[in-house]
């Protein structure tokens, strides 16, 4: 197994579970790729970026269970949005059936006119009648499809923009129609607890803890620090690997779980030249995140998080609650580790973490720049901190965070299992049927996991299905699978 991410991460548990014997070699000297933490100079514990899961993403939720972390994610079935002037309101699921569920809470939203509501609803609607399919979609952009249905700016910028951009990390006009309407059906229409936004209350790398003794405690092993250099492949299959100090390392098969602009470097040319298997790759682009991460001598903020209208930060996490467990299922909260302590210098203070997905215009920024952007954008919903002092700031840029979804995108993903025997991939990148998020990279280790174990003659299913349809969604469903039948 090459990759310690999501996709290597659950490839590998899955496999051990089978009982089969894995070797999980990553060149970092952490699991979790792009999905986990680090420790700065100071001693503070922060994550790569703010990561989230939703109610609907089934696989990860799984995931988390084979390997304990389950009950490290807090649920929260209360979303907090608040606009450039400061109106502040929510959305949570009302007694009604699936899709209503949702619809007095955004009856109620403050920063939208009726104009844009009813604008929305017809597009929402249009999207729960077709079952997530509508027609007309194939090739278009998400905002091309707003345009087509005739959506207001200010629905565009303050609902399909907010929410899609920071789902799918990239801009409406770059992204896939299809994507962006399977978030909406997925997320918010077809099952009532789709919606509900899953945060880790434990910094992003202690998730992972129990993947290292899944794996070992079958008899499987896992190296840090032990980068690849080659792949080889004789007779159209797999042979061995090349580590970066010029060993080499056989083993029966190979799941190669690396982003896709390093596999190409990896593997023998031809596999991505001319008509080779994987010589579309080059055609998927990356886009960027930026997470910010401050630390003020004071509380300024009491939601555990906040979605921000109108300005270039999307998301502000209050980490020093979320750490704490708060809010959690009914849980109460739970004592805090003493690395969760180490956030803070001192314990009164307030640790911010904030989300600027699809960041191209911050990517020549200064780190400087960056934290006074932010700044200005708190001052505007966080009153408390124009007066707060910020005791410390750091900003990550993640230039190549998640594989863009453009329209088209799809032709170019390959599937798991390659024409080469006993080499498979893993990736969010890969054909999933998701796009780049954490749910995706699961589902792509599920599978390759499958297709490795069924050219071995020992089939065996791991991929979760999706949340049931409910109320009047699964009713359009089960008509347009009539229909179309």
């Amino acid at each position: 197994m090459i990759g310690g991410g999501l996709a290597g991460l659950s490839s590998a548990v899955a496999l051990a579970e089978a009982g089969l014997q894995v070797r999980l070699l990553e060149k970092r000297p952490h699991l979790g790729g792009r999905a986990t933490s680090y420790t700065l100079p100071d001693g503070s514990e922060v994550d790569n970026c703010q990561h989230v899961t939703l109610g609907c993403c089934t696989n990860l939720a799984d995931f988390y269970s084979r390997v304990g972390a389950a009950g490290k994610i807090s649920f929260y079935d209360r979303l907090y949005f608040v606009d450039a002037q400061g109106r502040r309101s929510t959305m949570e699921a009302s007694p009604l059936p699936a899709p209503m569920h949702l619809a007095p809470s955004f009856l109620l939203f403050g920063s939208l006119s009726l104009a844009d509501k009813r604008a929305i609803a017809n597009a929402v609607m249009t999207i729960a009648r077709a079952a997530g399919n509508p027609p007309g979609i194939d090739g278009i952009s998400m905002l091309d499809w707003l345009q087509r249905m005739k959506q207001t700016a200010a629905a565009i910028d303050r609902f399909w923009r907010v929410v899609l951009v920071s789902a799918l990390d990239e801009e409406l006009s770059r992204t896939d129609a299809c994507y962006g309407i399977e978030v909406f059906w997925k997320g918010f229409l077809a099952n009532r607890n789709g919606y509900r936004v899953g945060i880790p209350s434990v910094p992003l790398a202690e998730l992972y803890e129990g993947c290292r003794e899944a794996v070992m405690r079958r008899g499987g092993e896992v190296r840090l620090r032990a980068g690849i250099r080659e792949i080889r492949v004789r007779d159209n299959s797999f042979a061995s690997v090349v580590m970066d100090d010029g060993s080499e390392t056989s083993a029966d098969a190979c799941i190669a779980a690396v982003p896709h602009e390093v596999l190409l470097s990896l593997l023998p040319e031809e596999m991505g030249e001319g008509n080779g298997t994987l010589s579309g790759l080059p055609n998927i682009k990356n886009s960027p995140i930026t997470g910010v991460h401050l630390w003020y001598d004071r509380t300024v903020m009491t939601e555990p998080f906040l979605t921000l209208l109108d300005h270039t930060t999307q998301w502000v996490f209050n980490k020093s609650l979320l750490y704490r467990g708060a809010e959690t299922n009914g849980a109460g909260a739970r004592p805090i580790s003493q690395s969760e302590k180490s956030l803070s210098a001192e314990a009164h203070d307030q640790y911010l973490q904030l989300v600027i997905s699809a960041s191209y215009d911050l990517v020549q920024k200064s780190r400087q720049e960056i934290i006074d952007i932010c700044r200005r954008d708190l001052a505007d919903v966080l009153p408390a901190t124009r007066d707060a002092q910020l005791r410390k700031a750091t900003v990550i840029k993640e230039i190549n965070a998640t594989f863009s979804p453009a329209p088209g995108v799809d032709r170019w993903r390959p599937s798991q299992r390659l024409p080469v025997n006993n080499l498979f991939l893993a990736g969010d990148w890969t054909r999933t049927g998701w796009p780049s998020t954490m749910e995706g990279a699961v589902r792509s280790g599920y599978l390759a996991a499958e297709a490795l174990l069924a050219a071995a003659g020992q089939p065996k299913t791991f991929l979760q299905p999706d949340l049931p349809l409910e109320g009047l969604s699964r009713f359009w469903a089960n008509r347009n699978n009539g229909a179309s039948s």
